[in-house]
């Protein structure tokens, strides 16, 4: 099973010339933009040149470029990738941002490439291992911009007056709707020198968002990828101008894009989601429009206060000593006061009525379905046997007049 580092090792000597940029070179950048580049690429303030990908492996050990403990392993392989070939070996980084502001409730990061074709990649960061990194996740449900889209706006208004020609943009997860938002909602001038908007498994938007935006000015140049069990990706999509890929793994763990399948130059696409998984997407939507922003920030500050109870502040801490991690949040809860219990009670219990009303709905339709089907069958059954019974008649017609004819010849 095949996925983009394979990808990179089958081409990544052949030239971004001969074979032009395309979804899994994306994915590629994507997922490149996790690394930590704090104190090696230079930042939006520094006005320093490019730094080319063979100068940061040089330079690396001066920072912790693999710090995000999760997906090392599968990282340094990428950036060894990125080295070895022709196709990104010469691709340049410049304004490098990462920000964690937890009064802010943002981490935003972003960082643009150089290719060797002369062509620009703008790269949003998806969720880290942040804690607060993963609780702007949950501000995106909001109609209200999350300040991680807010700056990524102002990012992409930065770096269009600083670089030329068309250019992409793209993110995986939280990455991916950044991408969409700052092309949304960036200076004209720079969004018609947008050539595609790549959202890999990204969230999608509130109704609100999609109509009071720019959606429609953009929508033919986003390129939205998601594994077949997505959930992420899901997770407020309105739209059905998808891509849906294959995955060697299963549920959320396709998530994470060193799952994703790679057939020779391309991603293994499938029709459509698992139906399955379909009908769980549309109830979690239905259910988070359905609740009002008070509910949704009570239900948010709820949560991340329990588990910011751990004393952690990214996942990596929280997971390596879970039990006094999990010491903590179960102590928090007991802390709860009785209204907050109750307004998280009519949240959740909002939510599986919500399901169990779904449910409802998907048997009844299952049974209106098959009760069609048995009436149309019946009706087939019935013509089929009108039809045999006319050929009976018609036979019998034929038999009884030639019976006539032979008593009509022996009386001669």
């Amino acid at each position: 099973m095949e996925t983009i580092i394979d990808y990179l090792k089958k081409y990544g000597d052949v030239s971004l010339i001969r074979k032009p940029f395309n979804d899994v070179d994306s994915l590629v950048l994507s997922q490149l933009s996790y690394l930590k580049f704090d104190g090696l690429v230079a930042s939006v303030s520094q006005n320093e040149p490019y730094l080319s990908v063979r100068e940061l492996e040089r330079i690396k050990e001066k920072g912790n470029l693999f710090a995000d403990e999760r997906f090392a392993k599968d990282n340094r392989e990428l950036f060894e990738g990125v080295l070895s070939g022709q196709r990104f070996g010469t691709v340049k980084l410049n304004y490098y941002v990462n920000e964690i502001d937890p009064e802010k409730e943002t981490q935003f990061s972003a960082v643009t490439f150089a290719l060797e074709d002369g062509s620009y990649y703008v790269a949003f960061r998806g969720t880290d291992e942040t804690i607060v990194g993963w609780k702007e996740d949950f501000n995106l449900a909001f109609s209200k911009p999350a300040q991680g889209q807010l700056s990524s706006v102002e990012y992409l208004n930065f770096v269009g007056k600083k670089i030329e020609g068309v250019f992409s943009v793209g993110g995986h997860s939280k990455g991916g709707n950044l991408a969409v938002y700052a092309a949304m909602n960036c200076r004209e001038k720079i969004r018609d020198r947008i050539g595609k908007i790549y959202s890999h498994d990204g969230p999608g938007f509130r109704p609100e968002v999609m109509k009071a935006e720019r959606y429609e000015k953009i929508a033919d140049r986003i390129v939205k990828i998601i594994p077949h069990s997505s959930m992420i990706g899901m997770l407020l999509e309105s739209h059905e101008n998808y891509k849906v890929i294959e995955s060697k793994t299963f549920g959320l763990m396709q998530h994470n894009p060193y799952t994703w399948r790679v057939k020779d130059d391309h991603f293994m696409y499938v029709d459509d989601i698992y139906s399955g998984r379909k009908f769980v997407d549309h109830t979690i939507n239905e259910w988070i429009l359905s609740l009002t922003e008070d509910q949704i920030h009570a239900f948010i500050d709820v949560l991340f206060t329990v588990l910011e109870a751990s004393d952690t502040d990214n996942l990596i801490d929280f997971t390596a000593d879970l039990k006094k991690s999990m010491s903590g949040v179960v102590s928090a809860i007991k802390e709860i006061d009785e209204d907050s219990k109750r307004v998280m009670g009519d949240i959740i219990r909002a939510l599986f009525e919500m399901a169990s009303e779904r449910v409802k709905q998907k048997i009844q339709c299952r049974t209106e379905e098959g009760l069609l089907k048995l009436s149309e069958m019946a009706e087939e059954n019935k013509a089929r046997l009108q039809e045999k019974s006319g050929e009976n008649r018609k036979a019998l017609r034929e038999r009884k007049g030639q019976r006539v004819k032979k008593a009509g010849r022996k009386s001669k």
